[in-house]
């Protein structure tokens, strides 16, 4: 099992811990021993189901306890899960939250089934390479979310969920032909001021839709990217308020410049330490949804280019700013074998999600 690092060092490398191991034997026979909890190897049992997709049970499941009881076992969890004990934790809210992964992980005993994802195919044009990044949410902690191209829009999938959005759902979408160009560093002070620039940005898309006679163009359908690494011309420097959105094909400017970035007074984030300059912005939606996936709506954000390994989504609604870095571990025999594979495989995940 591959893990985030704790939260909030998204920039921390995952971390890696063993689920079940298979030792292979002569004559074609093998035995299978599940390493989850903290008493040592004990017996299990593997099933391909089908074609990429397998199940594990543990049949010692007693091996999983602890002599202190559930309250050990939540503890150690909390500590090894979150790098931190429950009095670290002052918010109610969070201390929830926290409990419901426990009680939602632990009951499955590592009694699970596994089913292949591919890593999202890669295009010259893409705006930057796709893949897996970690990012921050709130109070849930740390998450992956795989970022793909699709021709005009890109689509942040959840791999990793959360009692609110699980696994398989789109977290973030972002049209990539509507670039933002953020005011001048005192006024992106202002939320207002961000706030008017992305509604009249969605106020535009609303208007475009209903002439067009639906959503149909949302989907990104074709290939039409932006620039890559294109910065605003130095000589079209906005002065206070003078933000806005425009589309994205402009000739680049010199490679290597950004613009200074800072979160706007009210926004909150998990992770302080976020790059002070960005590459560039362009509109977007973020999932948000109550406790079991309820009243699931899509809502304006920004998303955030800063370099190569690191993006961020400003959540207008919610007031919050998730960061995304670039998982770094390697993969092996993952790519799918064609565009088409992908697609369906993204259709496959969130159907399960559903």
């Amino acid at each position: 099992m591959y893990l985030p690092p704790h939260d909030p060092h998204v920039d921390d490398p995952m971390r890696f811990k063993p689920l079940f191991r298979i030792h292979l034997m002569e004559r074609k026979s093998a035995t299978v021993e599940c390493m989850y909890g903290h008493r040592g190897p004990h017996n299990g049992h593997v099933q391909i189901v089908k074609k990429d997709e397998f199940s594990t049970k543990c049949n010692q499941t007693d091996h999983h306890r602890m002599s202190g009881g559930r309250q050990e076992e939540f503890r150690t969890w909390l500590r090894e899960e979150w790098g931190r004990t429950l009095e670290d934790i002052f918010h109610e809210h969070m201390q929830e939250l926290i409990l419901m992964k426990f009680i939602y992980t632990s009951q499955y005993d590592n009694c699970l089934t596994y089913r292949r994802i591919y890593l999202p195919p890669s295009h010259p044009d893409d705006l930057i390479r796709p893949g897996l990044f970690k990012g921050t949410y709130g109070s849930h902690g740390l998450e992956i979310v795989m970022l793909s191209f699709h021709g005009k829009h890109a689509r942040g999938t959840k791999i990793t969920g959360d009692p609110n959005i699980p696994a398989g759902q789109q977290t973030v979408e972002i049209d990539l032909r509507r670039r933002i160009h953020l005011p001048d560093i005192e006024s992106l002070r202002d939320f207002n001021e961000l706030s008017r620039i992305v509604l009249e940005v969605r106020e535009q898309v609303r208007q475009e839709q209903q002439q067009e006679g639906g959503p149909e163009d949302a989907e990104g359908l074709g290939r039409q990217s932006p620039q890559p690494c294109a910065e605003p011309p130095a000589e079209q420097a906005k002065g206070p308020g003078d933000g806005g959105a425009e589309a994205a094909a402009e000739p680049p400017a010199q490679s290597g410049q950004g613009q200074p970035f800072v979160l706007p007074v009210g926004v909150s984030s998990r992770n302080e330490d976020y790059p002070r300059t960005c590459r560039m912005c362009f509109y977007g939606t973020g999932l948000i949804a109550g406790h079991g996936f309820t009243s699931p709506e899509r809502t304006p954000g920004v998303f955030v280019l800063f370099d190569e390994d690191r993006f961020g989504f400003i959540w207008l609604e919610l007031k919050s700013f998730s960061l995304y870095s670039r998982v770094q571990a390697a993969f092996r025999n993952a790519d799918a074998p064609s565009p088409q594979a992908f697609e369906e495989m993204l259709k496959n995940i969130q159907s399960l999600a559903s």
